[in-house]
């Protein structure tokens, strides 16, 4: 049927990030579709792993772990097997912002986001296609980058951030001409402005600008997100490699 497709039945997915924000939201969403959930945050995810396992009967874990350093990342991908066994999918979420004008940022602070944003989204698409290769399986990945890869945004000055995101859309790609042969997929998802924990103490005056330049008049939310990530970690898109799917409300149309 047309619909098992997306499902993703007995597969063994990790998400980083997953503790809160776009990451807790699409991890339910990977376990109401049939996979059990290796959730990996820098902090502890074992009540959110919980709520997982209880509410959609799939098996959880939780591991703690810091993107930026790739032996614990390592660590983390070895520990997700050992739980749940061989990896077959992985949202790679793991993500922070600076607001900061370029002038004002230290060097300190513009590593740190790269480090974070596109360093940690590289070692864990690195540790998972290893852990891969070593099982002899094919996989699928799908990184978060932004539409800040893509447009400028105001009127909040975050370069850092941007570029960050900019440099994911182009690993996306270049993972996924490198990794087509060993048949690993790797996508990317690109939100827009999406109302989660992390958007939630921005200025009211830069979410009303926001808000007013977005055709669809509001921001998004984490659900409107899953979808999208679930049909690139599926069968539904076993075709589909290197691509950039915006959900931006039209953002970036206009």
């Amino acid at each position: 049927m047309a619909q098992d497709r997306f499902s993703l039945a007995g597969k063994n997915a990790v998400v980083t990030g997953g503790a809160q924000g776009i990451g807790k939201v699409v991890a339910h969403a990977l376990a109401e579709q049939g996979a059990n959930v290796a959730l990996v945050d820098l902090n502890d995810a074992t009540q959110v792993a919980a709520e997982i396992a209880s509410t959609h009967g799939v098996r959880t874990t939780a591991l703690t772990c810091n993107v930026t350093d790739p032996a614990q990342v390592a660590d983390a991908i070895a520990g997700a097997a050992a739980e749940l066994g061989p990896l077959d999918l992985l949202f790679n979420n793991a993500g922070i912002v600076l607001h900061k004008p370029a002038l004002e940022c230290t060097p300190e602070d513009f590593t740190r986001v790269v480090d974070v944003n596109l360093n940690g989204i590289f070692f864990v698409a690195q540790a998972f296609a290893r852990h891969l290769v070593e099982q002899g399986r094919p996989g699928n990945i799908v990184n978060t980058a932004s539409m800040s890869g893509t447009i400028v945004n105001i009127p909040q000055k975050q370069a850092s951030y941007n570029a960050s995101k900019a440099g994911v859309e182009h690993l996306t790609k270049s993972l996924a001409v490198e990794w087509a042969d060993l048949g690993i997929r790797v996508n990317a998802i690109s939100p827009g402005y999406i109302a989660t924990e992390m958007t939630g103490t921005v200025r009211e005056d830069w979410r009303q600008a926001w808000e007013g330049m977005i055709p669809f008049g509001r921001m998004g939310t984490p659900d409107e997100l899953a979808g999208a990530v679930i049909y690139l970690l599926s069968d539904a898109a076993t075709y589909t490699s290197g691509a950039n799917i915006i959900i931006d409300g039209c953002f970036t149309v206009v």
